[in-house]
């Protein structure tokens, strides 16, 4: 078994897709394309000619070299078309090269870890719903608040379509986000348009919006599909759309439409409590995923890399 580290001009994004395609673990963010979207000049842990792969999302500034979780990527890890064991996990996490003073990266639901030194873990919730049974049957699972919450979108004649314009769905992330999303600047708004363009030509991916009565936008949520699941990427609201529960039913809408289908939808969960309580709403269950984590520095420079980094 040889596990290689590789540059980024050195992989082979034919063999890296196939790899990922072919894998019982593969997801859309892990793919050549979507990577070269979210991080420049990514590198990579490959085993035996692409049998088995583990991305890893480099940066450097002021000479220091570290791997950060990008946006838009909850989960990465090691991805495999053939069995994927804790040995194997740990095999890849033992050869991330020295180089990296920090690390904290999200592993994938699969992978399986054992001690390795050096690293620390921590689990984070997704969520995820399985969309296979008939919609009744989803609907009945859903909590007694969620189940209002729809009525009330209704009563407040809230239509859900899918033919939002990406400029549209930028422009509404941006006024009604900016609070939260205060960590963006242009150039992640510039990588989310790219994405979004990318993700709709291949129908990778859909936006859907909710209009108010006045045919007002008042929510959005980006969705993207691969391996038969479906993710919410991102979604927002505006004040009308908060008040008028919008999102409860373009989630019910999504859930509709795509039931009685092999296929999850996963939330991408949150480890706030509203947000949470939110998704569970909808029958979604808890899964935990590994987060490793890896600080050479020292405490003041540690003091000095939240600032910068």
């Amino acid at each position: 078994m040889e596990i290689d580290y590789l540059k980024y001009v050195e992989i082979n994004p034919v063999k890296w897709d196939k790899c990922i395609n072919a894998s019982f673990n593969g997801i859309i963010y892990a793919y050549s394309w979507y990577l070269n979207i979210v991080c420049d000049e990514w590198e990579a842990l490959v085993l035996d000619d692409y049998k088995a792969v583990m991305p890893l999302t480099s940066k450097k500034k002021f000479g220091v070299n570290y791997l950060l979780q990008p946006l838009f990527t909850q989960q990465l890890g090691v991805f495999s078309t053939e069995k994927l064991t804790a040995d194997l996990v740990e095999a890849f996490l033992k050869k991330i090269p020295r180089k990296f003073w920090l690390v904290e990266m999200n592993l994938n639901i699969f992978n399986k870890l054992k001690p390795v030194q050096g690293l620390k873990y921590e689990y984070y919730p997704t969520h995820q719903l399985d969309l296979i049974n008939h919609y009744e049957l989803i609907f009945k699972s859903y909590s007694t608040n969620t189940q209002r919450n729809l009525k009330n979108a209704k009563n407040n004649k809230i239509t859900i379509m899918n033919s939002v314009t990406i400029n549209e769905f930028i422009l509404f992330v941006r006024t009604h986000l900016k609070n939260k999303l205060t960590f963006f600047t242009e150039h992640e708004f510039t990588t989310l348009r790219i994405l979004c363009a990318v993700l709709l030509r291949y129908k990778a991916g859909e936006i859907y919006g909710a209009y108010t009565q006045e045919n007002e936008l008042c929510a959005v949520s980006l969705f993207v599909y691969a391996h038969n699941r479906s993710i919410y990427l991102m979604g927002a609201s505006s004040q009308a759309g908060f008040e008028s529960k919008a999102m409860f039913l373009l989630i019910d809408y999504f859930i509709q439409k795509n039931s009685e289908h092999n296929s999850t939808l996963d939330f991408e969960g949150s480890r706030i409590e509203g947000i949470a309580r939110f998704y569970k709403g909808f029958g979604a269950r808890e899964i935990k995923y590994p987060v490793i984590k890896k600080n050479k520095f020292p405490l003041i420079i540690n003091l000095a890399r939240k600032l910068r980094f």
